[in-house]
């Protein structure tokens, strides 16, 4: 529906809104003979330049962010094959222009409102005061890969992109008559009538020859391109290959429960309350009163003085170890006498007790030898790394090193980068990590040990590589010949379903044509936009076809596949007294006036790129990520410039 609001584009009030902004471009917008060049610049905007180090940064990030939608490694060469090196390139060319320009025309927030705003934000906070750390600040950035400046110049154009958004966008409301007209285009229903073209109603494909199934290959070699696949041998070091079968000593088992019985049993606990004293007779007065059945809070308040409860406490947790002491000697519901503790007298009384449990040995038995298997196997996996990296390093292979570490190294494979085999099963035991680190080697490469976490190193060995390749014609043939008279099948019912939609264009009735087709009519009246979804009775392609049509306009959609049909759009109806067209109208201005402010931000956005003058290397962004330059084809003359610039 926002087709329809583009032309406002091309307006009065667009060209006055664009015209402003070309306005302030050419006040403030003059060229600057002075800014400074680097020699690493992938993008400089005005006095802005973004380096290889910065692009790297963003493209690391943007493969991050794509691995965890995939849910697996997406190397550097992968995401340039999907050009993200170039729309990465593209957008923050374009972002970097409109920055420079809101700098130019002097759109800058006060370096004292960045500062502000960043101690605002919870992640520099320090835990313990709850308040801005300058050291956790600098840190957090660190980790992140960033600098104080280049943040703080962040921060900088996000509040500048706010500001001018908020200064736009208030008093901006698109005209009452364009929500009316999107309400109208929603509330308008039509009338469709269709006929199927049924594939019995032609004659079945023959089966390809070979030379045919090649040609098709070839065609589509793209699409049945595999990925390179590679064999490797690895060796793994990890606890759970070896605790299993460690024996446990009986004698260790003890000193361990022996070390950690007091942490493992629960010890006793009691709700007390204490009531502080200034001498021994003020305490034997409090006493006295607490045993005769006052209120605790009373006695206390009498006094000057709070109560203090301990709730649910053991004897460790009471400051006090005099009153500690005092108060689990007594009995529940008791109170004690005058108490001379370590910081002054003091009553008690004990209102509840929950005894403690001691935890035998034999009850975490189970619990010790597994704490002891896994202590002993990480002890193990150490000196069997140490002794791999050893011999390793004294020039032993791969296999070599394992067995003189006593560890089996295993081969597997073929397998590809995202751990599938040539099957497109997945392979287990590989991380990303592991194929990220296989994958990055050549032909006979070794990597050296690695961290893979949870205490398990691991080494690979790259014995053979695959090149990506199309599979052969014999392995793929069956599904080569569906694809094919599939692909036969559909041609042969649409030039079917030409002939009828031909004869209705020349004005023959719909009952009539459905009639030499063999087939009946089917009519579904008073479709609209709104209930179209949970129409069974059009497929999706024929509902889009039916609204894009005019009145009395004649299509061929898919339907059942791979059967089609042949429809007709007999009536379009078009109600501007429906009693939901003013509620439609007001409700749907907001969303209309936003979609009308984010076309002119693009707009502004493009604009500011085309005054600036901003430069993209791609050949430098290429570099920051570790692909080669790309070398413009010589000899074609106009051609290689149009494709240059395509």
């Amino acid at each position: 529906m926002l087709s329809l609001f583009r032309t406002f584009t091309k307006s009065w009030v667009a060209a006055i809104l664009l015209g402003l902004l070309i306005i302030s471009f050419a006040v403030f917008g003059q060229h600057d003979f002075m800014k400074p060049t680097v020699k690493d610049a992938v993008i400089t905007a005005g006095s802005r330049v973004t380096t290889r180090n910065d692009f790297k940064r963003e493209f690391d990030r943007v493969r991050k962010n794509a691995e965890q939608q995939m849910q697996r490694p997406i190397t550097v060469d992968e995401a340039a094959a999907n050009n993200l090196d170039r729309r990465l390139l593209d957008d923050l060319a374009t972002r970097e222009g409109f920055f420079a320009m809101l700098e130019k025309i002097g759109a800058r927030p006060s370096d004292k409102l960045v500062v502000e705003q960043i101690r605002t934000i919870p992640a520099f906070f320090d835990q313990v005061s709850g308040r801005f750390d300058q050291k956790q600040y600098e840190q957090r950035l660190a980790e992140n890969g960033l600098t104080v400046p280049k943040f703080e110049q962040a921060m900088r154009d996000e509040i500048a992109e706010q500001q001018l958004a908020v200064a736009m966008v208030n008093g901006l409301r698109t005209p009452r008559a364009y929500s009316a007209l999107g309400a109208i285009y929603a509330l308008e229903s039509r009338d469709v009538g269709y006929f199927p073209i049924d594939p019995g109603s032609v004659p079945p494909p023959p089966r390809p020859t070979d030379a045919q199934l090649t040609q098709f290959m070839k065609e589509n070699a793209a699409q049945l391109m595999r990925p390179e696949f590679r064999v490797l041998t690895l060796v793994r070091f990890s606890p759970s290959l070896v605790s299993s079968a460690l024996p446990v000593d009986p004698a260790d088992v003890k000193k361990r429960y022996d070390f950690r019985r007091d942490t493992l049993s629960k010890p006793e606990t009691r709700t007390i309350i204490q009531i502080p004293a200034k001498d021994a007779a003020a305490a034997a007065a409090i006493a006295a009163r607490l045993a005769k059945g006052e209120a605790p809070e009373a006695v206390a308040k009498s006094t000057g003085v709070d109560v203090i409860t301990h709730a649910d406490k053991p004897q460790t947790a009471i400051t006090d170890r005099q009153v500690a002491a005092a108060a689990f000697a007594l009995a529940p519901g008791q109170v004690s006498g005058p108490i001379k503790g370590d910081l002054g007298f003091a009553v008690v009384k004990v209102l509840k007790v929950t005894p403690g449990r001691q935890v035998t040995m034999e009850e975490i038995r189970p619990q010790l030898e597994a704490e002891i298997r896994k202590d002993a196997a990480a002890e193990k996996v150490y000196e069997a790394t140490q002794a791999y990296d050893d011999a390793h390093q004294a020039g032993a292979n791969l296999a070599d090193a394992a067995r003189k570490a006593g560890v089996a190294a295993v081969t597997i494979g073929p397998v590809s980068a995202q751990g599938l085999s040539l099957q497109g099963q997945p392979t287990p035991g590989l991380s990303p990590k592991l194929l990220e680190t296989a994958f990055a080697l050549p032909a006979g490469g070794e990597s050296e040990l690695e961290d893979a976490g949870q205490g398990e190193y691991y080494a690979v060995r790259v014995e053979k590589i695959l090149p990506s390749a199309p599979p052969p014609l014999a392995e793929i043939r069956p599904q080569l010949e569906r694809v094919w008279m599939s692909r036969d099948l559909l041609k042969r019912l649409e030039e079917r379903a030409k002939t009828f939609q031909a004869r209705l264009k020349t004005g023959e009735t719909l009952e009539a044509v459905a009639t030499a087709a063999g087939a009946k009519v089917t009519r579904v009246v008073a479709l609209d936009r709104q209930g179209a979804g949970e129409n069974k009775a059009l497929s999706r392609d024929a509902l889009v076809k039916a609204f894009g049509a005019k009145p009395g306009g004649v299509f061929i959609a898919s339907n059942t596949y791979p059967g089609l049909i042949v429809a007709k759009v007999e009536n379009v109806h078009v109600t501007a007294t429906n009693p939901n067209l003013a509620r439609m109208t007001e409700d749907t201005r907001p969303q209309l006036t936003m979609a009308l402010f984010q076309e002119i931000g693009d707009s502004g956005r493009k604009a500011a790129r085309t005054e600036m003058k901003v430069k993209a290397d791609l050949n430098s962004a290429r570099a920051a990520i570790g692909l080669e330059p790309i070398v413009e084809a010589k000899g074609k003359g106009k051609d290689a410039k149009a494709e240059k610039a395509k």
